[in-house]
């Protein structure tokens, strides 16, 4: 499922492949913001992991957002990089991230207290002629593949996109995982912290996001603030997903549509210790079929 609606019109079913340039075959490049932004003391993965950020701790050996980093330089239409932490020189100083630097295409930045503080700011020294790509830190499991199909799924027509994984996707290959479902009549869906802000139009949504963020893990709060015929049909299970992008759309003034991602491990980050774990033996299943048998 790949959809788009809003205000504007919108072509819905079918995908736009990135776009490209008029003198050649390569496409345009996109620009990509990685919030890595710390929960402080608390936070239970940074703390078992005794690290200061849960962006640096180790999975599978290798810290998180170094992982992250690799797999966006690894996706063509990925160009420059931004990544919001509170002290950039974690990552700067750190020799996991060498690689990443001396590509040249990384910007360390401040984390501006909040994700869509922190996201308004590295909007403010990217190009504004490019889409954008959002992700975080705590994404070990992102893939290229994962990245392309978000790429080539994009809803032609909107200015603001996200990746969602459908509850069965999930549960079918991760049956004990917990996430977070936003639930409509069409299907129960959790994110899977991937986002493509397309065009000056996506400020708005950001703006809007500042007033939810808070409620991430609430979606009664959220839908809340679509009106109460929007609450009401949501507590039912009688809302349709398009019908709640299209009211968010409206009240952001923008088009927007999601990309469904067919991918299980797309929707796990790692916020608590056990996805830490679980995290780790996907990683290690992959690397156990990549190793090619004696």
């Amino acid at each position: 499922m790949s959809t788009g609606t809003g205000d504007k019109p919108s072509r819905t079913g079918t995908g736009d492949k990135p776009s490209r340039t008029g003198t050649g075959d390569k496409p345009h490049r996109i620009g990509a913001i990685v919030l890595a932004g710390s929960r402080g003391p608390s936070d239970p993965v940074a703390a078992a992991a005794g690290v200061s950020h849960k962006a640096l701790v180790p999975v599978a050996g290798i810290p998180m957002l170094a992982r992250v980093l690799d797999t966006l330089a690894a996706v063509p239409a990925v160009g420059p990089v931004v990544v919001l932490i509170e002290q950039p020189a974690l990552v700067q100083d750190h020799p996991a991230f060498a690689a990443a630097l001396a590509r040249g295409t990384l910007r360390i930045l401040p984390a501006a207290g909040s994700p869509s503080r922190s996201v308004l700011a590295a909007l403010d020294t990217l190009d504004p002629a490019l889409p954008c790509l959002v992700t975080t830190a705590d994404h070990p499991l992102l893939t290229p593949t994962m990245v392309e199909h978000f790429l080539a799924q994009l809803p032609a027509g909107t200015d603001a996109v996200a990746g969602l994984a459908r509850a069965e996707t999930i549960r079918g290959a991760f049956p004990h995982s917990r996430r977070t479902y936003l639930r409509f009549r069409d299907g129960a869906f959790s994110g899977c912290n991937l986002f493509a802000l397309r065009g000056p139009a996506a400020r708005a949504v950001v703006t809007f996001w500042r007033r939810v963020e808070q409620d991430r893990k609430q979606p009664w709060r959220m839908v809340r603030l679509l009106g109460p015929g929007t609450l009401l049909a949501f507590a039912l299970g009688r809302l349709r997903l398009d019908t709640a992008l299209r009211r968010l759309g409206r009240l952001t003034g923008t088009t927007l549509g999601v990309v469904e991602m067919p991918f299980a491990e797309a929707a796990v980050d790692v916020d608590r210790p056990d996805d830490l774990r679980l995290a780790e033996a996907i990683l290690a299943g992959r690397q156990a079929r990549e190793v090619p048998a004696a």
